[in-house]
């Protein structure tokens, strides 16, 4: 039997890796897509690498794309601090059109591959407020794969698969832990060291170290001491 590709975006946090572990759990042969976007430190990419030889993806692509340039960000501007309080409205940590531009390279690639599968881990309940998370932007975007592609134009459909869009932190932790995902190999940290120590502090880590008291599991997370 062939197995079915799909395209899994791969940041190396635990959402990722999570979504990583239901695409092959799915059935499919997953290949993951990770993007070096000039983000303030590459300790997530490098856990991406961790992520992707434990779970056995079929190829494994890091794409350079230098959303630095623009900034507008904490995540890809030094000179805007990470928030170390909640805040309301939007947060400075959103990259702006990030999810938009990384489902796009990943609908080209599985056009390329003839793959009409795409996985993503946002979620519309545990999330900092990020605009691109939310269940009717994924929906708008499939509507736009249908006309924007060579594929969508002589029928066929692709589907972006959020299987955390409902789920709380704890409940994510969960299903990891019984597909097998070791987030000790994950990072999720805004600020993390070149130690890949997180520093404890940041809203996800806040929200990650919530999630693994609710859900009743170590947190194997490494933190960096005050």
């Amino acid at each position: 039997m062939v197995m079915k590709k799909a395209v899994v975006l791969l940041s190396g946090g635990l959402d990722s890796a999570t979504v990583l572990a239901i695409a092959r759990e799915r059935g499919f042969a997953c290949h993951a897509l990770s993007m070096d976007y000039g983000q303030r430190h590459l300790v997530e990419l490098n856990a991406a690498r961790r992520v992707a030889d434990a779970l056995g993806v079929i190829a494994h692509q890091i794409m350079p794309l230098a959303l630095d340039s623009f900034g507008g960000s904490a995540l890809t501007d030094s000179e805007i601090e990470i928030p170390e309080q909640e805040s309301e409205g939007i947060p400075v940590t959103y990259v702006p059109a990030r999810n938009t531009v990384f489902l796009s390279l990943a609908l080209g690639w599985a056009e390329v591959l003839g793959a009409r599968d795409i996985f993503i881990g946002v979620n519309a309940v545990d999330y900092s407020g990020y605009p691109d998370c939310r269940p009717e932007f994924l929906s708008a975007f499939e509507n736009l794969a249908k006309l924007a592609t060579k594929a969508g134009v002589e029928g066929q459909v692709f589907q972006i698969h959020a299987p955390l869009i409902q789920l709380t932190k704890a409940e994510i932790i969960r299903k990891g832990v019984s597909l097998g995902v070791d987030y000790g190999l994950t990072i999720s940290c805004y600020q993390a060291d070149e130690q890949g120590q997180a520093c404890g502090v940041c809203d996800s880590c806040r929200l990650r170290a919530r999630g693994f008291e609710e859900a009743g599991v170590e947190d194997p997370t490494r933190y960096r001491q005050a």
